[in-house]
């Protein structure tokens, strides 16, 4: 008896998402459990809080550029906003079961590892967003009127755009760490991605105050669309015109990174196997 095309795919599809919301409770109590850690990591993200108090101190004498001293504190704000929210741990964790071989166990489970691996990570976003809403008041009152709280198109954009950031750097994560079935440390290479971004996604310094070569350059790297483009969106220093159309850059980089993870993926699995993990 032959199968209809694809019926295996629409199989797997219906398995995940009958599975997923059990995943997402599991992870959500795990955060809860160790949510002192969850304190401690946020309170190592004062980079921005560094950036800010040194560009309002720089803006005091006159804006630099666009930015005068509130458009300083809020596009900091919300860098550590988006950088809290979209965070994601997962080249530790896959770097780890593939070294030390446990990776296997996850194998055997009925639903694919990266799958799991979501839902984990997925379900500690409420939990950030409630530890760091103080910081939304804050924010509020910095730049209320730039909020696109009462423009339904723009704020659709700006969480479309913060929830492709989170894919985006979970895709990136994911093909870092299944690195490890290949190199010795694929934290090194983390580490050398880590120093790019910090440059290149505007994290350190908005990319419109770097050298203009600099700021192009960027727009055609996926670091931007991690952290640079939903802070610019969300604070209203992108238009909804242009935010819908760098919003497509940012799904063609999701997408190409969908691709590259599973072809990745697929490889590194038969080294795994071959070498007895």
């Amino acid at each position: 008896m032959s199968r209809r095309p694809g019926g295996e795919g629409l199989r797997a599809v219906r398995h995940v998402l009958r599975v997923y919301p059990a995943l997402l409770r599991v992870g959500f109590a795990d955060m809860f459990a160790y949510r002192a850690e969850m304190v401690v990591w946020l309170l190592t993200m004062n980079m921005p809080l560094v950036m800010m108090a040194l560009w309002t101190t720089v803006a005091a004498t006159g804006p630099v550029g666009r930015f005068g001293q509130r458009e300083f504190v809020a596009y900091y704000l919300g860098m550590l906003l988006v950088r809290i929210i979209t965070g994601s741990w997962l080249v530790w964790e896959l770097t780890m079961e593939i070294r030390h071989g446990t990776l296997a166990s996850r194998l055997l489970r009925p639903i694919h590892p990266l799958w799991a691996h979501s839902a984990m990570q997925l379900a500690a976003v409420p939990l950030r967003a409630l530890l760091v809403s103080p910081l939304v008041l804050v924010l509020y009152w910095v730049a209320g009127e730039r909020l696109p709280l009462h423009e339904p198109a723009r704020l659709a954009v700006a969480v479309a755009a913060i929830a492709g950031a989170w894919i985006l750097l979970f895709l990136v994560m994911a093909i870092i760490g299944t690195l490890a079935a290949y190199v010795e440390s694929a934290l090194s290479i983390f580490d050398v991605w880590l120093g790019a971004q910090a440059v290149l996604s505007g994290f350190l310094v908005p990319l419109e105050l770097l050298p203009p070569w600099v700021s192009q350059a960027a727009r055609y790297l996926p670091f931007r669309y991690i952290l640079g483009f939903p802070v610019e969106t969300l604070i209203g220093l992108e238009s909804t015109t242009s935010a819908l159309h760098e919003l497509g850059v940012q799904w063609l980089f999701i997408a190409g990174s969908l691709v590259a993870t599973l072809a990745l993926w697929r490889a590194a699995l038969k080294r795994f196997a071959a070498f007895g993990g």
